[in-house]
Order: C-alpha cells, then sequence, then structure tokens
C-alpha cells in the first residue's frame, strides 16, 4: 500500500483544485477564503463544474450538503447529479448555486424554540474553507446550516465565528511585538479519540446498548483494569485488522490519523490524529467518529463511543489539544529555550489564564452531558473544577512575575539509564499531570474534560472566544500605551496575579483539591443540571453578542437544548432499564428462584436439613435481593409516572436528576448483586466478562 499516493484521495483538495481550476479561477477563490470575502457566482459555477467531474471520476452519483445540526452528529440529503433533458435523455449536472446554497427542513432538527413546528424552511451553505470529499458514492460539501431567519442553528457557524475572532485580535499583538510577515493567525486542533469495541453478537443481546449506547446493568468482570495490563499492551489480531482498516478510510478522506494504541479498560481504545486547523479538524473528528462505527461492523465488532459504557472501568474522553499559530509556521504557545525573556509568549500565556479563570462555567457548559456526568469527578478522568496546569518550569516563571524577582532558569537535565549502550537524551523540563482537566504540554493546552461522543466545535468556540476577548483588551492597552516593554510587564504582573488560583499542579483527584478549590472561590459544577443555568445568563449573553459570535435568542435556544437533550437521554434510559429489569431480569431471577425452591422441596422430601443448606442459603439471598429489584422497579416506575409538566423543562431536568438518576441507581444495585449469585446460565444478557474480554 502506497499511502501518500492513497491519502487524500477521495478529497476535493487543493492539489485537485489547482489542477482542474484555472490559475485565475483557483486564485480568486484562493483570496475568497483567506479575505474571507464574498464568494462570486461566476467562481461558484467553475468550482461547482470542477468539483462535479472529479466527483464522477471517482464514482459519485450524488451529491450532499453535509452539515452538523445541534444533535452534534453530522446530516446529510443527497440528489443526485441526474438532470432531465427535453428529448428524454439526462445529463450529469451541477452548478454554482447548488454548490453554495441548499434547502433543508429545519424544524426536524433541534432548535430551542427559534423555529416553530410549522416553519420549515433552513439552509446550508458551502464551507469553502474545507474540502469537499466522497462518502458512499456521494459527494459531500461541508457546510453550514440556519434558520429561514438566519439564526444559527449548526456547529460550525459559531466555530468558523469564533476562528476569525481569535485569528483577528491575536494578529493585531503579534503585530504589536514585530511580526510584520504574518497575515493570519490559526488554532490548531489534535482531537484524542477514545472508544470501546464489543461483539456484535453480544450487543445485540444488550437492550441498553442498543438503545443508551451503555450498560443500564452490569456487575464488575472478575478481572478489570487494575493489573494494568491492557494499556499499550499487544493488539489483539481482530482489533489490529480493524485499526488498518480504519486507517485506510480515514487516510482516503484526508484525516490524519496518527497513533493507535489499547486504551487503560479492557476492550477500550484510542486513535490520535496529527493536528491541523480547528475547522478541519471538527470535521474530522466526526468522520472519525462516523467511520470508527461504519468500519467495526465489517468486522462484526460495535464501537462504543458513550462516555460510560460499562460501570467500574475507566470511561471514554477526547483530549482537546489546542494552540494558536501564525500562517508562517510560529506556534504562539511555544516557549522557546529562554521562555521567561520571551514576552510574546507570556502575554499569550496570560490572556488563556486569565480568560480559562474568568469563564470556568463556559468552559464547563462546554463538556456538559449525560453521559460525560458518569466520567467526570471519577479517578479515571479530570474533575468537574476547571483548573490550569503550567509545568514546573512555566509555574516558578509566573510566580517570579507576580512577586517581581528575576527568575534564574532552569538547568536542563540528563536521563541517565544507568545502561551504557542506551543514549542519554534530554529531559523535559516538566513532568505532565493526567489530572488536570486544562494542560500546558509544551507547545499547546491539552483540554482533557471533553467526552468521547461529543463534537469538539463547542469547546473550541468557548476556547476561541474567551481568549480572543481578553486578548483584544490586552491590544487596545498596548496600542495605546506610552512605553511598550513597560505595559507588557503591567499586563503580566496583574494577570499573574489576579488569576493565579487557577493554577493548580498537584492531584486533582484528591478531597482535598475539593476544599481547596472552594476556598479559592472555583466553581464545582458536579452535573450538567448544575451547568446548565450558567450558560445564558445576562453575563454571558453580554459576552457572546459583545463578540459577536451568538445573540441572546441563540444562546436560550442552545440552553433550551441541551435541557431537552438531558431529559431525554435520562428518559430513554429510565424507560429501557424498566423494561430490562420487568422483562427480562425479574421473570430470569423468579425462574431461578423456582428451581432453587424445586431443589428444596426435593431435599426435604429425602429428610435432609435444609435450614444450613446452601441451597436454602442462595433462595433466600435471591429472594430477598428480588423483592428488592421488584420494589426498586416499582419506584423507579412511580417516580417517572409522577413526571412534572414537560412544557417546564428546567424544573423537568432538575426532577430527573435529582429523583430518577437515584430511582435508577437503586434498581442497578439489586439487579447487579443478584448477577453475581443468579445460575450464568439463567441470567437473560451478556455480562461484563463476555463483552469486555469476547474479541
Amino acid at each position: 500500500m502506497n499511502i501518500p499516493e492513497l491519502f487524500g484521495i477521495d478529497v476535493f483538495n487543493d492539489k485537485e483544485m489547482k489542477k482542474r481550476l484555472s490559475k485565475e479561477i483557483y486564485e480568486s477563490l484562493y483570496n475568497t477564503i483567506e479575505q474571507h470575502k464574498e464568494l462570486d457566482i461566476k467562481i461558484a459555477n467553475e468550482v461547482a463544474a470542477a468539483m462535479k467531474e472529479w466527483a464522477i471520476e471517482h464514482g459519485a452519483t450524488h451529491y450532499t450538503h453535509w452539515f452538523q445540526p445541534l444533535t452534534g452528529l453530522t446530516a446529510e440529503k443527497h440528489d443526485s447529479f441526474l438532470s432531465p433533458q427535453q428529448d428524454g435523455t439526462v445529463i450529469m449536472d451541477f452548478s454554482g448555486k447548488e454548490l453554495i446554497k441548499g434547502e433543508s427542513d429545519a424544524s426536524s432538527f433541534p432548535s430551542g424554540g427559534v423555529r416553530a413546528t410549522f416553519e420549515a424552511r433552513g439552509y446550508t451553505a458551502w464551507d469553502p474553507t474545507s474540502y469537499a470529499f466522497i462518502k458512499d458514492d456521494s459527494l459531500c460539501i461541508p457546510t453550514v446550516f440556519c434558520s429561514y431567519t438566519g439564526e444559527m442553528l449548526d456547529k460550525k457557524t459559531p466555530l468558523l465565528k469564533s476562528i476569525e475572532l481569535v485569528g483577528n485580535e491575536s494578529l493585531r499583538l503579534v503585530r504589536l511585538f514585530g511580526d510584520t510577515e504574518a497575515k493570519r493567525v490559526i488554532p490548531t486542533i489534535g482531537a484524542e479519540q477514545e472508544y470501546f469495541l464489543v461483539d456484535k453478537k453480544l450487543y445485540d443481546k444488550r437492550k441498553d446498548l442498543i438503545f443508551t449506547g451503555r450498560t443500564l446493568f452490569g456487575a464488575p468482570a472478575p478481572k478489570g483494569q487494575e493489573l494494568e495490563d491492557h494499556y499499550f499492551g499487544v493488539l489483539k489480531p481482530r482489533v489490529k485488522a480493524y485499526m488498518k482498516e480504519l486507517d485506510e478510510e480515514l487516510w482516503r478522506l484526508g484525516v490524519y490519523a496518527k497513533t493507535e494504541h489499547n486504551e487503560v479498560a479492557p476492550a477500550q481504545h484510542e486513535l490520535a490524529p496529527v493536528y491541523c486547523t480547528a475547522n478541519i479538524a471538527t470535521d474530522h473528528n466526526q468522520i472519525i467518529m462516523e467511520m470508527m462505527k461504519k468500519v467495526a461492523l465489517r468486522h462484526d465488532m460495535v464501537c462504543l463511543l458513550h462516555e460510560k459504557p460499562f460501570n467500574g472501568v475507566n470511561g471514554s474522553g477526547k483530549h482537546n489539544n489546542w494552540s494558536l499559530g501564525t500562517d508562517t509556521g510560529v506556534n504562539l504557545f511555544k516557549p522557546g529555550k529562554k521562555p521567561y525573556e520571551n514576552k510574546q509568549f507570556l502575554m499569550f500565556l496570560a490572556a488563556v489564564l486569565r480568560a480559562v479563570d474568568e469563564h470556568q462555567d463556559l468552559l464547563r457548559y462546554s463538556v456538559a452531558s449525560p453521559g460525560n456526568d458518569h466520567r467526570l469527578g471519577g479517578n479515571e478522568a479530570p474533575p468537574a473544577i476547571v483548573s490550569v496546569y503550567l509545568g514546573g518550569e512555566i509555574e516558578a516563571i509566573v510566580n517570579c512575575i507576580i512577586e517581581g524577582v528575576e527568575y534564574d532558569g532552569v538547568k536542563v537535565s540528563k536521563m541517565h539509564t544507568g545502561v551504557n549502550v542506551l543514549p542519554d537524551f534530554k529531559m523535559d523540563s516538566a513532568d505532565r499531570n493526567r489530572t488536570s482537566p486544562f494542560a500546558f504540554t509544551g507547545n499547546k493546552f491539552e483540554f482533557r474534560m471533553l467526552g468521547s461522543s461529543m463534537s469538539v466545535s463547542t469547546a473550541n468556540v468557548i476556547l476561541n472566544t474567551i481568549t480572543a476577548d481578553v486578548i483584544r483588551e490586552f491590544a487596545d492597552r498596548l496600542e495605546n500605551c506610552a512605553d511598550f516593554d513597560t505595559e507588557v510587564n503591567a499586563i503580566l504582573k496583574e494577570t499573574f496575579t489576579a488569576h493565579s488560583r487557577i493554577i493548580f499542579s498537584g492531584n486533582n483527584y484528591s478531597e482535598d483539591w475539593v476544599e481547596e478549590a472552594k476556598r479559592r472561590g472555583l466553581l464545582n459544577l458536579r452535573s450538567t443540571v448544575d451547568v446548565l443555568p450558567y450558560f445564558a445568563s445576562d453575563k454571558n449573553i453580554e459576552f457572546f453578542e459583545r463578540n459577536k459570535i451568538f445573540t441572546g435568542k441563540e444562546l436560550h435556544a442552545r440552553s433550551e437544548i441541551a435541557y431537552e437533550n438531558y431529559v431525554k437521554t435520562v428518559n430513554i434510559e429510565a424507560n429501557t432499564m424498566l423494561d430490562m429489569a420487568k422483562r427480562d431480569i425479574l421473570p430470569a431471577v423468579i425462574k431461578y428462584s423456582g428451581k432453587l425452591a424445586d431443589t428444596l422441596v426435593a431435599k426435604q422430601k429425602l429428610g435432609v436439613d435444609i435450614e444450613n443448606d446452601a441451597a436454602k442459603q442462595s433462595f433466600d439471598a435471591v429472594n430477598a435481593l428480588c423483592n428488592s429489584l421488584n420494589s426498586a422497579t416499582k419506584e423507579l416506575e412511580k417516580d417517572m409516572s409522577a413526571c412534572p409538566d414537560s412544557s417546564d423543562i428546567v424544573k423537568l431536568a432538575v426532577y430527573f436528576n435529582e429523583r430518577i438518576i437515584p430511582d435508577m441507581q437503586a434498581v442497578r444495585d439489586s439487579a447487579d448483586r443478584l448477577e453475581t449469585i443468579v445460575d450464568s446460565a439463567d441470567w437473560p444478557f451478556p455480562v461484563y466478562s463476555d463483552l469486555m474480554f469476547n474479541i
């Protein structure tokens, strides 16, 4: 396999555009993208014609405007290139108008009340900054999605706005530090994707996996992750074959799939791409998740992207590695050999620290979901408290600036292995902290709180916008100051002093940190329901409107959608749990209990003293837990029937969080205990031992 020849073969990329477009049209399109100008229809017609010919050569028969609605997934409506002619024949046609604009039914996507059910019209519009690609014999054209009245109904539009915003404000700051060559500053992302693989035949026997993506029942397997032998372990042949095909599919689509390995939990794995621009990286991550699921089915497996598919072992996250760089290749978060002298780096660092501290609520909102509630706060993922880890050297520099003393540098040590044949190598100036939710890792920040099933868009909209807002203030001050160096030093000292509370280098899992964070005044928003009231607050409406990312109406709509998603998700889980408990577990346990009772009757007839008999003890234990499960099931069913009026979605979400979720835990507790004592032949569905160790 020739990977360079395979890579991007199904993408209408820059190479194809240069080859198929006239020089004039190519340069006009390039300038349109670079300068964010309105697209001329003449250019669109030329691009559409070339794109169509390329797509047909690659076997495409249809085209679709590929967009990212507020479901968090992708959406597509397919139209053929077919165009009828008067003589009864057809031609394959695709116009510039069809390229740049499409229409979709906006009433059937989440809108948070922006659109009424009878108001159906919505528009998709071509995003020329992200390459078109071929998938399933269709030309997929990345687009934005908005309502007839202009409100954003997708995750791409605010991302594009935030990319432009942080780029423009960062360029101002770069110019002030003497860079006259850079024309653009671009946020980049590397999204590490964790996932589980389970056997398809076993998956099909679990209603909870089918309907909710996670196991609502399941006692721990005899072996979990405690031996730490799965992490980076040898790939099983079936998994390796899956990863090989997944790589090839992703490479064809221009996705920079780079690293793959076993993760901590049994049956858990990870894929990491090479960094690229935020917009394309977001599109790529959506493609990655889709292809993971599609390729798994070809190998008789199912890919689980839920944040917590199995209780008692690590769940899956998505580490969002975020940075800012110029179009000339300068990474603005790279400290250099002498970071204490690199004032430009320190200014960008200060901007991020202040942004994270002032907008903890928004960052926490960006990773809030019912699935991620099961993961955040456990000793497997960052806590719900937002803090920043800088590493020893950078934190020491920050402290020196706060205290107004000179930094004397850090001596870079060499790693001596003690084995002569092995080479010595330079050590990094700081260790890593895997418990930190927002960690500086050398030339980027790793935002570790995202859940595995999430679009990375929302988190990066927040990161770009909050950073841009601070950078704007810094640039305003520096452009109007009397002495540049003095003002830089003043900004650094003020910012680091005011926002040092957000810096924490210790164990984020410890209870001591929870208390310390409370003393510092940091937010601890443990569940999605705790987070959601913050998003559309007056403060945040003013913030987003000032930065022209969201209107107040759009914020309230997205908040409404988040509440609805929470309620609908928990509702589906509770109904699935009731179905499994009533129709699968209780009948199986009652049947098993009957077998034990028959055994006891038979023993009594033989004159056996059954009071101390193992069968009697098993019968008593099963009977007690069966009654407990039945009672818990009835309590859950009663509370589900007593739900508040759905017209008050906030009240309903609080009810589900405070009443239904504890009810569900009670049902699970009894069922999981029963699983450990009921004969495995009588248990109604595959257990953790089967699911996690059967690939």
